[in-house]
């Protein structure tokens, strides 16, 4: 896809699996399963997908997966598949080493959307995985992820100490962006200060979804995680930012369904659905 000046290519750093009842909250398994049939555990597989974007100079990378520091216990409980797809090689495949990367959009600081950010060197410390990237974030995310005790098991110091010390944090105000063609959504209800990346041109506008609308299941307004900080400000965030959707005939990227990877957002009734699904298997 070639978007306001931007290549964009599909980055996939894999997938993780997280219980379907924590995902879907209020919503009947009976319901969610038809969507996203769980495992023996009750888990529900998930991707960990990732948008690259080339022009203006700069190589951005948005959201980077749970990189590979992961320990074996940490990768069973959360189910961490990474044969199939992995950050590196993925970026590699299409010509780009981690050196490359000029920037990364950090949607929030959660394990399965940051950990790539840091890695281990061959004396077991921790560096950052894209050394000459300036990591970009939304300041008010920032304070509540090192104050907030309701999500510590989501931010690990591992990722988020080493892009203290290095430097090369660039911290976010609202939705003005530093790149030409993007501007950030900001929403509060899943965790405070997410940033949702939109990136127009005259061939329309992609959003980068991230947890707001963490799958395409989740697109129903009352469809909302258990996960989510404050479940009744994403429901008001959802109906705002879908409107926006349905008005600027967004396409809407998917980063965690396992098999949607786009669609576009409809009316329907007095809620949303989503139509012309991009499936995984999709050719580029």
């Amino acid at each position: 896809m070639n978007l306001g000046g931007y290549k964009i290519d599909i980055i996939h750093a894999g997938f993780l699996r997280l219980d379907g009842g924590a995902m879907f909250g209020i919503v009947p398994k009976n319901l969610w399963q038809r969507h996203i049939p769980p495992d023996e555990q009750n888990r529900i597989p998930l991707a960990m997908r990732c948008l690259l974007l080339r022009g203006h100079d700069r190589t951005i990378l948005i959201d980077n997966g749970l990189g590979d520091k992961y320990d074996a216990k940490f990768a069973d409980i959360f189910g961490v598949d990474q044969e199939s797809h992995n950050l590196h090689r993925s970026l590699e495949e299409v010509g780009v080493a981690a050196e490359d990367i000029t920037d990364v959009i950090l949607t929030h600081l959660h394990f399965d959307h940051a950990g790539g950010s840091t890695a281990r060197n061959a004396e077991g410390g921790l560096v950052l995985a894209f050394p000459n990237a300036t990591h970009h974030i939304q300041r008010t995310h920032w304070m509540w992820a090192r104050e907030s005790p309701r999500e510590q098991a989501s931010f690990l110091a591992e990722n988020i100490e080493p892009l203290e010390a290095s430097g090369q944090l660039n911290f976010l105000d609202g939705t003005e962006a530093p790149f030409p063609g993007i501007r950030m959504v900001v929403v509060d209800g899943h965790t405070r200060g997410q940033q949702l990346p939109l990136i127009s041109g005259e061939d329309g506008s992609l959003l980068y979804a991230a947890d707001l609308l963490p799958t395409s299941a989740h697109v129903p307004l009352l469809w909302i995680m258990a996960y989510d900080v404050a479940p009744l400000d994403t429901l008001r965030e959802k109906k705002r930012v879908l409107d926006e959707a349905v008005g600027g005939d967004w396409t809407v990227f998917f980063e965690h369904d396992p098999k949607v990877v786009t669609g576009r957002i409809v009316p329907k009734g007095r809620g949303y659905a989503m139509e012309d699904p991009r499936f995984e298997l999709d050719s580029a």
